[in-house]
């Protein structure tokens, strides 16, 4: 049975590709193509996705361009259907630039068989890739629970089967400190063992945000973008950073995009799930719900106990069982306070030469944890930073840029974010009657800030305390 035009045709083109490009640019940048229909002297391809398209128009349309002109002849034009949405079957056509438009040249014959073209640009070299993955975040030291026990499922069947799965994207969300970067890191480490040729990167929300503005300061954000658009398995923490960064977002949309289509993994990382985030734009937060939107809920009282065995027997030590379940009772805020106190209480022992006992473990607890019985409000939070700035509380609604108002007017707004249920908009007009981005901005100066100032930090420690004795 004959093949029909069209595929005939491009099979013919495929040929002499395939004589002018290297096998692993033919394989991931022609193989892919379907031929569609051939009319009026045009040809209509299908490509996988727009970025796919752009590639070609900009790297091989000197091939094409030449390849169209030997096997159709002058005037033959590429048509191409590029596939949009792969889950609903969605396409766009469109026209190939007229530089892809074949023409006779003065050095090629037009009944010459299948003559070799000058090389095509190739495609740039993939290079080696440091994952960026955390060694002792695997599933081997990720404590099973009641509580996270489906988002552990979830996260090894990802593991197991990147982008197989109807659970791309893996959208983790919980509370700070139980377990959101430590599971999304087990994946990671998991691929590469089982996969070790796929390219897979952890990559804070943060830290993409900065790569991202120094692209467009260096005039690098292509590069940038098809940079991102070579990973298989791209892992983004605490993606609430790009909330009211609508640059970042735009870029990352188009990324997520690629990688989506192209039938990559994306595991993504909050602290809250996609319908409470604020200063999202809407077609992100609906692509985040494509997949699985998976909650780590804080650990209860018999997983703290097990995270805390686990934690003591990989440091070889050795706690008594009262004192284990003293800091498993008093202690729910997170896996990394758990730890903390751990060796808070070790440090304790060692430099004072005190027995590990139930007193030292209260006395610790005590000072590290606040109480979680006394409900804290933006009104607890204003009079304690007023009070450690000794400035007047109407200060902190004015106008004024003066350094300890302003410094004291984003630690309020850090506070509210951190301590209440107030959603950004809310706390910005508690505090100055500011809009949400403002307080963004402010949470996002405190958290930099604290990183790289250790006034700045020791200011912050000293309000909450204050704010925990009021």
């Amino acid at each position: 049975m004959n093949k029909p035009v069209h595929v005939a045709l491009w099979n013919d083109c495929l040929n002499i590709i395939r004589d002018n490009v290297a096998e692993s640019t033919y394989n991931t940048w022609f193989a892919p193509i379907i031929p569609l229909k051939f009319e009026d002297k045009t040809l209509v391809i299908q490509v996988p996705s727009q970025f796919f398209y752009e590639f070609l128009e900009e790297k091989f349309v000197d091939l094409l361009r030449h390849t169209l002109y030997q096997v159709i002849g002058e005037g033959a034009k590429l048509m191409y259907n590029v596939m949009v949405d792969r889950s609903a079957s969605a396409t766009v056509n469109l026209e190939a630039s007229n530089r892809s438009t074949a023409v006779r040249k003065n050095n090629i014959s037009p009944a010459a068989p299948r003559t070799r073209i000058p090389q095509a640009p190739q495609a740039p070299a993939i290079q080696e890739l440091d994952p960026r993955l955390n060694p002792d975040y695997t599933f081997e030291t990720f404590i099973e629970g009641n509580s996270n026990k489906l988002s552990r499922s979830v996260a090894e069947a990802v593991a197991e089967n990147p982008a197989k799965t109807v659970f791309n994207p893996l959208f983790i969300h919980g509370n700070s400190g139980v377990g959101k970067t430590h599971l999304a890191n087990a994946i990671g480490l998991r691929i590469k063992e089982r996969y070790p040729e796929k390219r897979v990167l952890y990559v804070s929300a943060h830290l993409f945000q900065i790569q991202y503005t120094d692209s467009v300061r260096n005039n690098t954000t292509n590069d940038f973008i098809n940079f991102y658009q070579t990973i298989d398995v791209l892992i983004i923490d605490d993606i609430q950073e790009f909330a009211g960064v609508v640059k970042t977002q735009n870029t990352f949309f188009h990324i997520f995009n690629h990688l989506h289509q192209n039938g990559k993994q994306l595991i993504l990382t909050s602290d809250l799930p996609p319908v409470l985030l604020q200063g999202m734009e809407d077609r992100l937060l609906t692509r985040f719900k494509w997949g699985m939107v998976a909650e780590l809920e804080r650990p209860s009282v018999e997983l703290r106990k097990d995270i805390l065995r686990n934690k003591i027997h990989r440091d070889g030590l050795d706690f008594p069982t009262e004192v284990i379940t003293y800091i498993a009772e008093n202690v729910d805020d997170s896996v990394r306070d758990l730890e903390g106190i751990v060796i808070s209480i070790m440090a304790h022992s060692t430099i004072y030469n005190k027995e590990i006992d139930l007193d030292l473990a209260q006395r610790i607890v005590k000072k590290v944890v606040r109480s979680e019985k006394k409900v804290i409000t933006i009104d607890n939070i204003l009079t304690a930073v007023t009070d450690y700035f000794k400035i007047e509380p109407k200060q902190i609604h004015s106008r004024s840029r003066k350094r300890e108002v302003v410094q004291a007017r984003h630690f309020a707004m850090f506070l509210a974010k951190k301590y209440t249920e107030y959603s950004t908009p809310k706390i910005g007009k508690f505090i100055g009657n500011r809009n949400h981005s403002t307080v963004l901005h402010a949470c996002k100066t405190v958290k930099h800030q604290c990183e790289v100032d250790k006034s700045y930090r020791a200011d912050m420690e000293a309000v909450q305390e204050l704010l925990h004795k009021k």
